[in-house]
């Protein structure tokens, strides 16, 4: 369906489709309807795309990808110039890569998530899952797409997905049925950009966004402490059904990762459940979830995890809750009434169906 698609009107159906037009909800709607030119800013000049990366052939390479979707680009320079740059650097879309980071790096993206908050434009930062918990700790203003080594595709899509809350009079606030329609939406998108691997040349980062999770997933730990909730209890305590035992909800949670040793992984991709799952036996243990940790319980992409985890804290499922310790980590956690949802879940549904088959 795709083959035939050029880049400007694949940007400009995305769009139409995040701010929900009517017409893409008809029967019989054909993509081949759509003959859009590229995303505009308020003044009708071509969506303006800053670029910032220590690498110039990284912000080459994105430059050259994104004038091919009929942006207009401008080249921001290396990450150091955030902390000292004049505000009029900033484009309709600010793009930061930045797969290694350090203090300078994260003081930078700190600066820049205030500056870009306060000036109403749209951020997209691409970096490794190494360098993830550090990157997402910084960035708690501006609401940003985080990616995670992601193609030169993916990348194309990002702007594309953030285009319509852009000076676009047709732009609405988003009910939750739109969220949740973004989030399935997320998922055919990603098989887009795969099919703009073939428009676009070479991927942009180093090795599978998957692998580098596994291998990750190797040497991380989820770091043990106390958890604090940060709402007031939805319930009485009286009321309150107690946490299930953690190693039933670690033994569920092995027993889905072990049907893709038989099935295509993909068959069975649940990425909010398997959170849920994650962060309720978290809580049980006492333990806090890094957002890394997340996303590899997650058992999809890194970047279509971010995805949920926003759209899920966004709607009060998850907790963002900052670490007292050190600002450059951020944890999430079950809300209270999500808490509460999981254990009375456990309670009438898994518990009395394990203690059965004991």
């Amino acid at each position: 369906m795709y083959e035939n698609l050029d880049l400007n009107t694949f940007c400009s159906t995305l769009v139409l489709v995040k701010q929900g037009d009517d017409s893409m909800k008809q029967p019989d709607f054909e993509m081949t309807d759509f003959s859009y030119g590229a995303a505009e800013d308020a003044s009708g000049l071509p969506a303006r795309v800053a670029i910032f990366a220590d690498s110039a052939a990284a912000r080459e390479q994105i430059e050259e990808d994104l004038s091919g979707a009929g942006f207009r680009t401008v080249d921001g320079g290396a990450i150091a110039n955030l902390l000292d740059g004049p505000i009029t650097l900033l484009g309709d879309v600010v793009m930061v890569d930045c797969p290694l980071v350090d203090a300078e790096t994260l003081a930078a993206l700190a600066r820049l998530d205030m500056r870009v908050s306060r000036a109403g434009a749209k951020l997209i930062v691409t970096t490794a899952i190494d360098a993830l918990d550090a990157v997402f700790a910084s960035l708690d203003q501006s609401d940003p797409q985080i990616l995670v080594q992601p193609t030169r595709g993916e990348r194309i899509v990002a702007v594309g997905r953030v285009l319509a809350d852009i000076g676009n009079a047709r732009v609405r606030e988003m009910t939750e049925e739109d969220r949740l329609s973004l989030l399935h939406l997320s998922r055919q998108v990603d098989a887009i950009a795969s099919k703009l691997e073939g428009l676009t040349g070479a991927k942009g980062g180093t090795g599978s966004p998957q692998s580098a999770l596994r291998a990750h997933a190797e040497t991380a730990e989820i770091t043990q402490g106390t958890f604090a909730a940060s709402q007031p209890p939805s319930l009485p305590n009286s009321q309150r059904a107690s946490m299930p035992d953690p190693q039933l909800v670690r033994r569920m949670i092995s027993a889905r990762q072990a049907r893709s040793k038989f099935f295509d992984g993909e068959l069975f991709a649940d990425p909010a459940w398997d959170m849920l799952l994650d962060l309720t036996a978290a809580k049980a243990e006492k333990q806090q979830v890094s957002v890394t940790s997340l996303c590899i319980a997650a058992e999809v992409p890194a970047t279509t995890a971010l995805r949920w985890i926003k759209q899920l804290v966004d709607t009060g499922v998850f907790l963002r809750v900052a670490d007292p310790s050190d600002r450059r980590r951020a944890f999430i956690a079950l809300s209270d009434q999500s808490s509460d949802a999981m254990a009375r879940y456990f309670a009438e549904v898994e518990t009395p169906l394990f203690q059965q088959a004991a």
